[in-house]
């Protein structure tokens, strides 16, 4: 139904399923990028003309309608970044980097694991893991167990693991953590393309988002701080765009949002941010949960046919990402001949090596769906893996 908005599907005969690593952009999203580089391309925040005072106009408003998309109470609050993971390397240099402690999930991306190694952090020296459950549900029993040995610790989880699809009860989780003097990041990368986020009803200290995951351009993405951490909070960079007054004995930077985007910012990944959650807006996210839930229950449906399937979770408290192996084949030669029939998906470990390794394995294929999939595309793609198993079982 949704296929028409997106040039991709017009230009391809692939039946992608890969929206876990990236979105497909609806034509607006394009458009609004053109429009910026064909019409108002200059700089923002420094000249006072016409055009450079468009493109200043069109950045702030994209803030603003990222603080209203999320519930969040200030612009001050929203900072613009490359993406989720620019996102968590600045707060955990910035802000983190102080904390005795830091807890994270078992399924985390590697964007929310290697910035903490980078500190110096190891398992059980400055980083803990909390457990998971037979069907990779967050373990809260470990969970307090770790906040009563390491109150207040910074804890940094995924909302939705890329890797399985598993959505954490974020509401539950933070209470829990502010009851021990926590503080919160949540990894939201697969979060807009799937649900409505509101931080004030979550209470959440920081939400790290990437755009193009949202149906939004690359190498775009934002972070939302609670107010009261922003005076805490350490420039990741500094330079052009984030200076009050500067000579050659000291330098004094602005308020918030603007000291912490330094340099010429993505203007135009930006403008096409906000025209994505325009686009988001006009379908629903009513709309967008109620049929993706239906797809992606059918999709199950399909893959429980297979005999030689083997998974790792439910699908239950779980969304988007379906992971799986077949029995006696590796996961790479799936890939290789569904890519020559045209289909495609993600095979690997999918940046989550530790989850991986903790199941006994190295990969899997995930097949991973957007509101503008539908059954055909499930359909073409079974029909597909049935024929790439029979070619590989021989």
């Amino acid at each position: 139904m949704y296929k028409k908005d997106f040039p991709y599907f017009k230009n391809s005969n692939v039946v992608y399923l890969d929206n876990a690593a990236t979105t497909q952009k609806p034509q607006a999203v394009i458009d609004s990028q053109v429009e910026y580089y064909e019409h108002y391309c200059a700089n923002t925040h420094r000249s006072n003309f016409g055009d450079a005072n468009k493109a200043t106009q069109k950045y702030e408003n994209a803030r603003k309608h990222l603080r209203s998309f999320i519930n969040a109470s200030k612009n001050e609050e929203i900072i613009f970044t490359k993406g989720v993971t620019e996102s968590i390397n600045f707060i955990a240099h910035s802000f983190a980097n102080s904390f005795d402690t830091v807890i994270i999930s078992s399924l985390e991306h590697h964007s929310n694991i290697v910035p903490w190694h980078m500190q110096g952090r190891t398992l059980h020296k400055g980083l803990e893991v909390v457990k998971y459950t037979s069907d990779l549900d967050f373990d809260f029993e470990n969970f307090e167990a770790l906040l009563q040995k390491y109150p207040k610790a910074f804890v940094s989880v995924t909302h939705i693991s890329n890797a399985f699809g598993k959505i954490n009860d974020l509401k539950a989780i933070i209470k829990l953590a502010h009851k021990y003097e926590a503080v919160v990041l949540v990894d939201g990368a697969q979060s807009l393309a799937h649900m409505a986020i509101d931080v004030q009803a979550l209470d959440v200290d920081f939400l790290a988002l990437s755009a193009h995951k949202s149906f939004a351009p690359t190498g775009v993405g934002a972070v939302y701080v609670k107010e009261e951490h922003l005076n805490k909070l350490l420039p990741y960079q500094t330079g052009g765009a984030t200076i009050d007054k500067v000579d050659f004995e000291s330098s004094t930077l602005l308020d918030s949002p603007y000291k912490f985007e330094a340099g010429t910012q993505n203007i135009a990944g930006v403008i096409g941010f906000s025209q994505a959650l325009s686009y988001i807006e006009s379908v629903g996210y009513k709309q967008i949960q109620a049929y993706e839930e239906e797809l992606y229950a059918y999709l199950d449906e399909q893959l429980h046919t297979i005999e030689e399937i083997k998974f790792y979770n439910s699908i239950q408290h779980a969304i988007g990402s379906r992971s799986f192996n077949i029995k006696g084949i590796v996961h790479d030669d799936i890939g290789i001949l569904l890519d020559k029939m045209h289909i495609a998906v993600r095979v690997g470990h999918h940046c989550a090596q530790p989850i991986m390794k903790a199941l006994g394995i190295k990969g899997t294929i995930r097949v991973s769906i957007a509101f503008y999939n539908d059954k055909e595309d499930i359909d073409q793609f079974i029909t597909a893996l049935k024929k790439a198993i029979a070619m590989l079982k021989g």
